[in-house]
């Protein structure tokens, strides 16, 4: 039993996905990167990070609730996905640590909080007082980084990689079949560019819903401002309200957030708007723009798919249509005497005219019927 009343088990991978609905597996990590296993039911989660039992339910896997990140009064609650999350300015619960993609992501919140530990360490007094604060040592300046956004920063890259993977995946599998058709039609070949399709837009929609949680983030400046969790535990531990909020710089060592940290001192003040939320909204512009570009590859693959799709199959109904009429043309042609060819002059235009109606015909049965399979776009 740890200093909070939880009891602390041990288990493996194996014990923990026999456990019932009723329980559930969690991992804690603090700001040293040190990680405890907790295996405890919802109530014990609620009093801890003091949350409504309607947000924690957003994290239960077995309801299907869209992509989340929520700001409360002390702490960030964190849907994307596999990543189900409860951060606090202090530290990160993260559900289902046993899950095979969930591994990867506590073992880069191990490396990247215990890194920047030592660093915090070193701050004196002055980060006893705001927690999470750090200076960057080879410019001389305080760069400010709270450790809920740090713990953010690192969830946001691992659903940004983990997307941008599948939709690598997705690409290696789609351009080869696309190839494929092209040589030749066949069945075969169709059925498998309408799966891949299908994956597709199962993909597409999964990335569309990270970015549109995104986008809302950073269309609303409250909902921002909810997430600073350590400026407002300075600010109510301030003596004058918002005279201890400081102001947070983006110092950021990943790959998915290479900002600019050149900012200018004079920047730096005392005091600081509590709806300041330029730097958050700077982590959270670079997230977006990746997941968008996500997004933007598989939009591309689908139109390559679509029009490959239409002209080969613009090709194919035109070499029926034109089958059609040699076909008409080689029984006019042949020399065979037919008693309605005398004086029945007329009946070769009604037979061009009933020849490419049905021709239109032919072709436009031959393109809804890939539009109702999914072959092509609409």
């Amino acid at each position: 039993m740890n200093r909070d009343g939880l009891v602390v088990t041990s288990v493996d991978q194996s014990s923990l996905k026999k456990k019932t609905a009723v329980s559930s597996s969690w991992i804690l990590l603090d700001r040293e990167g040190q990680s405890t296993t907790l295996d405890v039911d919802k109530h014990v989660i609620m009093r801890r990070v003091q949350i409504h039992a309607r947000d924690l339910r957003i994290l239960d896997p077995m309801l299907n609730y869209p992509s989340t990140i929520l700001g409360r009064e002390k702490v960030i609650v964190l849907n994307l996905e596999h990543i189900k999350a409860i951060i606090t300015a202090d530290e990160v619960l993260l559900r289902d640590p046993m899950d095979d993609n969930v591994i990867p992501i506590v073992e880069q919140l191990q490396r990247r909080l215990a890194s920047d530990y030592p660093i915090s360490q070193g701050q004196g007094e002055e980060e006893d007082n705001h927690p999470g604060v750090r200076n960057n040592f080879e410019t001389g300046e305080q760069n400010e980084f709270p450790f809920e956004f740090r713990a953010l920063e690192v969830l946001l890259e691992a659903i940004c990689s983990f997307l941008d993977a599948r939709t690598r995946e997705l690409e290696t599998d789609a351009y080869p079949a696309l190839d494929e058709l092209t040589s030749k039609i066949s069945s075969r070949n169709l059925d498998r560019v309408r799966k891949l399709k299908s994956a597709m837009t199962r993909l597409t929609n999964r990335v569309q819903k990270v970015r549109d949680e995104l986008e809302q983030l950073l269309d609303d400046d409250d909902d921002m401002a909810d997430l600073y969790l350590s400026r407002k535990l300075a600010v109510a531990s301030s003596p004058v309200s918002g005279s201890g909020a400081p102001h947070w710089f983006l110092n950021s060592p990943t790959i998915g957030s290479k900002i600019s940290r050149t900012i200018s001192r004079g920047s730096v003040e005392t005091t600081q708007e509590e709806n300041d939320v330029e730097e958050l909204e700077m982590l959270l512009e670079a997230y977006f723009m990746q997941i968008d570009g996500t997004l933007n590859k598989l939009s591309t693959l689908d139109n390559h798919r679509n029009q490959l799709i239409q002209l080969e199959l613009f090709l194919c109904s035109g070499t029926v249509c034109l089958s059609v009429y040699s076909l008409v043309a080689a029984i006019f042609g042949m020399n065979i005497p037919y008693t309605w060819k005398t004086g029945h002059g007329y009946v070769f235009k009604w037979v061009v005219i009933i020849t490419g109606i049905v021709c239109g015909s032919l072709f436009s049965i031959i393109m809804f019927y890939a539009r109702h399979k999914g072959l092509v776009g609409s």
